[in-house]
């Protein structure tokens, strides 16, 4: 696979429904041209995309893979990105290295869920895409209408290559030269037709249409010269967050890291896109964003998990760089002389929060480590520690994804992870106002313990205020800086549920001390005795964490969402219209009925809706719930102390 350029090389993503055939297609593609003998089956786990264990027992795609197909002369670089939802950070990454995506259909079941997340995510990344309608060898397949259901809901820019005038209109559109030949009533040329169709996939008015049957072998080798013929070729430029931009060709190193494979027996591998100059074994590269020298080892391409040396690298061209230090997902690799950083990938933000433990205390090493290693491998993910309900949070696109991350902790780091009932961040805070006494008095033979204060306790703006309000030194100067410290401890604990204070206001007016008893520790303590009594009397209540949920939903399931939401508490703040169609919900819930969203809003809306969250503010929580969470609190410390 040497040898290749820019004019010979050309970088496909393979998106669509799951299911949909896109790693047969490639079995086909392999077997057409010769590189193995026998088609394999996902079914049967030997195919040469979906090569992980856990792929292999799931049947289905769960990381990206890089297939590179030689065809007449040229180097396709097909990207299998999952078909599954919540995978859908690998699509991503897939379109981040592609000048084009083929976007597959099941001929039998048609335009599906994953059709229109594909063609959107498409759409959001300005990739070129054409379809391609797959299993025509089913029963009862019409490919006529699936074509025409394409076209009625992706427009008119779907075409096919034997719809002569649909199609000749659309190329004469992308040039004026063609427009003038089109109207004279002339013929395209084939090299005109070619580069016209070329540029008009390009620029996304035309989205052409091809058909196969994987299973069978027909139509593989006409829609591998189409990817010839008519995928833009890797050329511009590309668009730098710092300096200038980059166009593709000869001159300074530019390379970025699209994916990362956190393989268990080779240890990192980066996933790397040439855009400028060339990559070469044993050289050194600079890293843009970490700004750290890197020292290329091994370098080779990638075709499933076969490997083949690679040697020098051109622009345009993938390749897999193994064992870099420092480099991660979305990092820009250069000549030191000639910095800049390309555009991060930017995912989808996690929105079901899964509570894990490990579940031998001594694996929590393992945890960690594992974590760290799944991060590199798959940055869609997140992974924070709550300091206030002390649990260990996955956040995740949904319940498959935090399945999958949960399996490879086990299989491949050992850390074996259970899940638990996940708990809110709960505040405390008081309604009323309280003037109390705090006296600390201790005398065991020797020296003394002695400290007093009165302090008001009422609510404020603020999460927290002291105030020094003493007069004619009844607490000595330097204790008082004990009796703040004593009050914001305390702050972490409420008397109700034991959950973190806030917006109160402790004003320190009187108190006294004792000339040799009196010191720090028996203030601070003072001050805390203070506190509980005082809080108590201030009328406390529960406070809970209020999201914001932007849901962006179709327009048929607009009710059944909306319905949904007084059933969690939640209020709609208001409704726009969403970019591409539907709607944009706007809503306020507690978090407390958030935990299960993701999953309900995708039952709902037969997973075509999506939600973003965000903290928005704390509010009171109804007495009957706040009683709820008190007993379960009290309940959890008697188990404890037993």
């Amino acid at each position: 696979m040497k040898g290749y350029t820019s004019e010979t090389i050309r970088n496909i993503a393979l998106v669509g429904h799951g299911s949909t055939g896109k790693t047969t297609f490639l079995e086909a593609a392999l077997l057409a041209t010769g590189v193995i003998s026998r088609l394999g089956k996902v079914e049967d786990g030997n195919t040469v995309s979906d090569f992980d264990k856990m792929e292999i027992e799931k049947g289905y795609s769960i990381g990206l893979s890089i297939v590179p197909v030689e065809f007449n002369k040229v180097k396709i670089n097909f990207l299998d990105a999952p078909g599954v939802f919540d995978f859908a950070g690998e699509v991503q990454s897939a379109l981040k290295a592609a000048e084009a995506a083929a976007i597959f259909v099941d001929a039998a079941s048609g335009i599906q869920v994953g059709t229109e997340k594909a063609w959107n995510a498409c759409k959001k990344a300005g990739t070129p895409r054409f379809f391609i309608i797959n299993k025509t060898d089913k029963d009862n397949v019409n490919l006529d209408q699936v074509i025409a259901d394409l076209k009625a809901k992706f427009g008119t820019s779907v075409v096919t290559l034997d719809d002569k005038d649909s199609l000749n209109e659309a190329i004469a559109e992308t040039d004026e030269a063609l427009m003038e030949k089109f109207f004279d009533g002339e013929e395209f040329t084939p090299a005109e037709f070619a580069q016209g169709l070329s540029n008009g996939i390009a620029q996304g008015s035309i989205c052409p249409v091809f058909s196969c049957s994987a299973l069978k072998g027909e139509g593989i080798k006409e829609i591998l010269q189409a990817c010839i013929d008519y995928v833009p070729k890797a050329s511009g430029t590309v668009k730098a967050i710092e300096g200038e931009d980059v166009a593709y060709g000869a001159g300074t190193t530019v390379a970025y890291v699209f994916k990362t494979i956190a393989d268990p027996f080779l240890g990192k591998i980066s996933l790397a896109k040439v855009i400028r100059g060339k990559l070469t074994p044993a050289s050194v590269i600079y890293n843009c964003n970490v700004e750290k020298e890197e020292k290329l080892g091994s370098m080779f391409f990638l075709r499933g998990k076969t490997q083949a040396d690679s040697g020098e690298v051109m622009p345009g061209d993938i390749v897999a760089l193994g064992k870099l230090q420092f480099t991660t997902t979305g990092d820009t690799l250069t000549d030191k002389a000639a910095q800049v950083k390309l555009e991060r990938i930017t995912f989808a933000q996690p929105t079901l929060f899964t509570a894990i433990e490990s579940k031998n205390k001594g694996d929590d090493a393992k945890l960690a480590t594992g974590i760290a290693k799944l991060r590199e491998e798959d940055p869609s993910f997140s992974f924070e520690r709550n300091v206030e309900t002390r649990q260990s949070l996955l956040g995740t696109v949904g319940d498959i994804q935090s399945g999958t991350i949960l399996a490879k902790l086990k299989d491949r780091y050992g850390a074996d992870v259970e899940i638990v009932p996940q708990k809110v961040a709960y505040r405390e805070t008081i309604k009323g106002v309280s003037d109390v006494q705090g006296k600390h008095k201790k005398q065991s033979g020797g020296a003394g313990q002695y400290g007093d204060v009165t302090i008001k306790f009422e609510p404020c703006e603020e999460e927290f205020e002291f105030v020094d309000a003493v007069v004619g030194g009844v607490v000595p100067r330097q204790f008082i800086p004990a009796v703040e410290k004593g009050l914001r401890e305390c702050m972490e604990k409420g008397p109700l549920a034991g959950c973190k204070c806030q917006n109160i206001r402790a004003t320190l007016h009187f108190g006294s001390y004792h000339a040799v008893d009196s010191d720090e520790m028996s203030f601070k303590i003072a001050a805390s005795l203070a506190f509980k009594k005082g809080i108590v009397e201030a009328k406390p209540c529960l406070l809970e964490p209020i999201m914001k949920l932007d849901i962006e939903v179709p327009d048929e399931f607009v009710g059944a969402v909306m319905g949904d939401l007084p059933n969690r508490r939640g209020v709609v703040m208001g409704m726009d219209p969403a970019q591409g169609g539907g709607q944009l919900l706007h809503a306020e819930v507690p978090q407390a009925e958030c935990l299960d969203y993701a999953t309900a809003l995708r039952s709902m809306t037969q997973a075509k809706g999506s939600f973003t969250m965000e903290f928005s503010k704390y509010q009171q929580v109804p007495q009957a719930n706040a009683e709820k969470i008190i007993a379960a609190h009290k309940a959890e410390e008697e188990a404890e102390a037993k």
